[in-house]
C-alpha cells in the first residue's frame, strides 16, 4: 500500500467517523391556511410553530391560500401535507362535484381531525338598510373568493332562502379584508365570510363603521341537514352588537393526502391535540377543538396516522 493510498483511507476514517450514519433527512411539511385575514391563517401559523418545535427533524412552511377548495386541490396533487378545509367543500371533492371546483373525485384525501365549526357571517353596513336575508336582494354582496370555501357557502345558504345570485343587485368575488375595506368606502353593501367567530376582518369593520349583523334562520339548517347545523353569534362578538344572532355553522377540518408517512401524519395529529393551548391562544376559535368528536363526520378516509392516535386515545373512529 503506497503512502499517498494510506493517507487518503486514513482521511475517508476520519470523515466517516465525524459523520453520523444514522442522520435522517429531514420532512417538510407545508401547512394550507386561507388568507391572512381569516382564520385558517392563524391557527395555521401556530400549528407551524407547534410541529418545528414538537417533531424531530420536520422543517415546516405555513402558505396562504384561497382556502378550502385551493387546499383540497393542492393536497390531491402532493403539493401539501396537511390543510384546512371546510367539511361541505371535504364532501363536494370527495365526490368530485365540478360547480365547486372539483373536476373529479379527489381520492388521494385523507382525513386528520375535524376542529371547530365555521359560522356564516353576513354582515352590512347600517346605512344598506339590510337586516334579513330578504332585503339582500337588489343590494351589492361580496361572497368570497371564486368557489372558495366561502363562496360555496354563499350559494347553498341563498338556494336554501329561495334566492340565487340573480336576485342581488351586484356580486363581488373577493377576500374577507377586500370586502371590508368596500364596506368602509360605502361600495359595497355587505360581506358574507364564513369564518370562526370573532375572524379579524370582521372585527374591524364594526370597529370602523356601524354595522348589522343579519340573522340566517334555524329553519335554514334544518333545510340544508349535514354538515351544516343551526348556530348562533353571541351577543358582543363584534362592536354594536347587542344581540345574539342565529346563522348556520358548517365544521372545519384538517386533512392530509395518502402519501403523508403514516409516523409523520400520527405527530402532527397527536402535537396538535397535546399543544391545543397553543391554538387557542392564537384565535379564540380553537376552543371549540375536541379531541373526543375530531375523527367524526368525515367524508374522506381517515389517515392512518391519526386513527393510530385515536385508537391510542380511545376515541372512537367510526
Amino acid at each position: 500500500m503506497t503512502t499517498r493510498f494510506r493517507l487518503a483511507a486514513a482521511a475517508l476514517g476520519a470523515a466517516l467517523a465525524v459523520t453520523p450514519l444514522t442522520a435522517k433527512a429531514e420532512t417538510f411539511i407545508n401547512v394550507l391556511t386561507g388568507g391572512t385575514s381569516g382564520v385558517y391563517y392563524p391557527l395555521g401559523v401556530a400549528m407551524s410553530r407547534i410541529y418545528s418545535e414538537n417533531i424531530p427533524d420536520v422543517r415546516v412552511q405555513v402558505q396562504a391560500t384561497k382556502a378550502s377548495v385551493e387546499n383540497l386541490n393542492l393536497l390531491q396533487q402532493g403539493r401539501g401535507e396537511i390543510g384546512f378545509s371546510l367539511g361541505d367543500s371535504v364532501k363536494m371533492a370527495a365526490e368530485g362535484d365540478p360547480e365547486a371546483g372539483f373536476r373529479a373525485p379527489l381520492d388521494k384525501l385523507r382525513g386528520i381531525a375535524a376542529i371547530y365549526p365555521n359560522y356564516i357571517q353576513i354582515v352590512a353596513s347600517q346605512s344598506s338598510g339590510i337586516k334579513t336575508l330578504e332585503d339582500l336582494k337588489g343590494k351589492s354582496l361580496s361572497v368570497g373568493a371564486p368557489r372558495s370555501g366561502t363562496e360555496l357557502n354563499a350559494r347553498t345558504i341563498l338556494n336554501a332562502a329561495g334566492m340565487s345570485y340573480d336576485d342581488l343587485g351586484k356580486v363581488e368575488y373577493l377576500p374577507f379584508a377586500e370586502s371590508v375595506e368596500l364596506i368602509k368606502n360605502r361600495q359595497l353593501d355587505a360581506t358574507l365570510q364564513s369564518a370562526g367567530l370573532g375572524v379579524a376582518s370582521l372585527k374591524d369593520l364594526a370597529t370602523s363603521v356601524p354595522v348589522q349583523v343579519v340573522a340566517v334562520p334555524a329553519d335554514i339548517a334544518e333545510k340544508l341537514g349535514a354538515p351544516y347545523a343551526a348556530g348562533e353569534i353571541p351577543a358582543g362578538t363584534y362592536d354594536g352588537q347587542a344581540d345574539t344572532v342565529p346563522t348556520v355553522t358548517v365544521i372545519n377540518f384538517l386533512i392530509s393526502h395518502e402519501d403523508v408517512d403514516e409516523e409523520i401524519a400520527y405527530q402532527m395529529t397527536k402535537t396538535l391535540f397535546e399543544n391545543a393551548a397553543a391554538l387557542k391562544t392564537a384565535h379564540a376559535a380553537a376552543e371549540a377543538i375536541d379531541l373526543q368528536t375530531a375523527a367524526q363526520n368525515m367524508s374522506v378516509p381517515l389517515h392512518p396516522g391519526a386513527k393510530r392516535y385515536y385508537d391510542e386515545q380511545g376515541v372512537a373512529t367510526e
